[in-house]
């Protein structure tokens, strides 16, 4: 699992229309390939916003709708949050892991430590949405690895390459300020690439060293997707040699009993 040759391409696959519910994911993605007249290679790696599949399945919710319950009104007053959105928070989640004035960090019940359950208000609102409606949220996919392997199979049989797919979102790190793009469903490639054995520079064996790909794919191509009205939800990775693997995000889950911060 290295870069092929000395460099990687990262292109994003624009046009992509304003994704709605039941929207078909695999055809525009076919669709947006076809536009950028790219031919899909063997080793090609399709990189998706778990944005674009949380608006297909249609995982909006209108905050004036969502009935908080005593816990989630309790823990907004303590926080300073929306007790709607908080109540939102720990239905996608099986337990708080940090909360602070202002900071929600839960595990998803996906098995993600990350903030707010991965719940996100930008780019949320679905269209036809009435006038004075809302506010909106809108939730992670309902399963990103399932979704990453329908969307691998379609393009595969479609182009004919052995490919990979990345589902990302953003996340925020602890003890680091800002947000990087990570992965939350991955098929066709390795989660992660397990170099322990290898040999450093001075034929050393490494003993620690296990790369998260996913992740770093994730991230690379999140430079390029962009976080606000970019409009490239698609993002095509070319140039990685890896071996074909259906093993999904979990992969990339640290054990909840190694949690050091739980």
């Amino acid at each position: 699992m290295i870069a092929c040759g000395d460099r990687l391409e990262i292109v994003a696959l624009s046009g992509v229309p304003i994704v709605e519910r039941g929207d078909d994911v695999a055809g525009l993605a076919e669709a947006a390939v076809r536009r950028a007249r790219i031919v899909l290679r063997d080793g090609d790696i399709v990189v998706v916003t778990s944005k674009l599949l949380s608006r297909a399945e249609g995982r909006f919710v209108e905050l004036p709708r969502v009935e908080p319950s005593e816990r989630a009104v309790a823990l907004g007053a303590t926080i300073g949050k929306d007790a709607r959105l908080v109540e939102l928070i720990l239905r996608e989640s099986t337990h708080v892991s940090r909360s602070a004035r202002g900071v929600l960090v839960v595990r998803h019940k996906l098995g993600f430590v990350v903030a707010n359950a991965g719940i996100d208000a930008s780019n949320a609102v679905p269209s036809g949405a009435a006038a004075g409606s809302g506010p909106w949220a809108l939730l992670l996919p309902e399963a990103p690895d399932a979704s990453a392997a329908a969307l691998r199979e379609r393009l595969e049989r479609s182009s004919g390459a052995r490919l990979g797919v990345v589902v990302t979102d953003s996340f925020g790190r602890p003890f680091r300020l800002g947000t990087v793009g990570v992965a939350v469903g991955v098929c066709g490639l390795p989660p992660l690439w397990d170099r322990r054995g290898e040999s450093d520079l001075f034929g050393r064996p490494l003993e620690q060293t296990i790369t998260a790909l996913a992740d770093q794919v994730a991230a690379a191509a999140d430079l390029v997707a962009g976080q606000a009205d970019e409009r490239r939800p698609l993002v095509l990775v070319r140039g990685l040699c890896f071996d074909a693997c259906d093993r999904g995000a979990a992969d990339l889950l640290r054990r909840a009993e190694e949690d050091l911060y739980a």
